[in-house]
């Protein structure tokens, strides 16, 4: 382990507002450029993450500026579900400060799960596999990258036949009802429990956070039913409109014991016909290369191409500091 990182003179600290997306989105997308060649972020997305549910910013997020008032990095702390898990961000192109925020994003994630009266907590991040200085830095601080995640894409070249849902399936667009929000949510629960990153959020924040997001609406949530219960369900969003126009797969799950049907095919290639229909050039998500279904293999299966890779890390830290 490294010693404490510290800031360089002159620098200061102050937590993110929502008044600052414009710079942090000129933050993200410079870091993003230089790492992967684009900015991989729109300011509306940026905005969004400031005001979502579930964050307080004033605690758990940190800027960092130079002596003339200049972004030059960020991180945050968010807490998941009871708090045993705790996803940090951390961005600077300064090894320095990027350092320096990591350590504040550990210290109070511990801080998290010390409150809630845990004796350890699981820290995870992503990171593009491409970021060799955040690589090295996780890697210092013993943090393993633990899983792989492909964004896949298919492009559009003009009309895409709409599928026919499998035989017994009921398909139920949008979700503009508390039942239906509440069905939907569930099957999400089901469907990713165990995944990487994963943790229930409670409902009330769950509706919270996608009424907040001004890249969704609840239009673009489709559920699947089988003798009356819900057993899939697909989330679309629009933060790839802007930068790529092509629709994006937030989400898409399907109940265990209802594998293997065809539902998550049908749902893919009803999201391939629809952003065809809308002019959309192509259709884009993100997987888990070691999610526990084969989903991957689908993706592949039906035309969708990697276009980035990006890693997840994860490391299982006491919540009391070393004695």
């Amino acid at each position: 382990m490294r010693t404490a990182a510290v800031l360089p003179d002159g620098y200061t600290v102050r937590p993110a507002e929502p008044r600052d997306a414009e710079s942090l989105f000129g933050l993200l997308s410079a870091y993003n450029t230089a790492v992967v060649g684009f900015a991989d972020c729109t300011l509306e997305a940026v905005a969004d993450s400031l005001v979502e549910p579930g964050i307080d910013h004033v605690t758990d997020s940190w800027l960092v500026l130079t002596g003339d008032g200049v972004l030059a990095g960020y991180a945050s702390a968010f807490g998941k579900g009871d708090l045993q898990v705790i996803g940090i961000e951390v961005t600077s192109q300064d090894p320095s400060v990027a350092a320096w925020l990591f350590d504040r994003a550990m210290c109070r994630a511990r801080e998290m799960g010390r409150d809630r009266g845990h004796p350890e907590i699981t820290v995870d991040l992503w990171s593009y596999r491409a970021d060799e200085s955040l690589a090295a830095l996780l890697a210092d601080n013993d943090i393993t990258a633990c899983t792989t995640y492909h964004r896949m894409r298919l492009d559009h070249t003009g009309p895409v036949a709409a599928p026919n849902p499998p035989a017994g399936v009921v398909v139920r667009r949008g979700a503009h009802d508390d039942a239906t929000r509440w069905a939907a949510h569930e099957v999400i629960i089901d469907s990713f429990r165990g995944q990487f990153g994963f943790v229930p959020r409670p409902h009330d924040e769950w509706v919270e956070a996608l009424e907040a997001s001004s890249m969704f609406a609840w239009s673009q949530l489709i559920l699947l039913e089988i003798d009356g219960r819900a057993v899939a369900v697909r989330t679309c969003f629009d933060d790839f409109i802007e930068s790529d126009n092509c629709g994006y797969v937030g989400m898409l799950g399907v109940v265990e014991e209802f594998r293997g049907r065809g539902l998550a095919k049908f749902l893919l290639q009803d999201s391939f016909a629809a952003d065809a229909a809308a002019g959309r050039t192509g259709t884009i998500l993100n997987v888990d290369t070691n999610n526990p279904t084969p989903a991957l293999g689908l993706y592949t299966s039906v035309g969708m191409t990697p276009t980035l890779v990006l890693n997840g890390w994860r490391r299982v830290v006491p919540t009391e500091p070393a004695s």
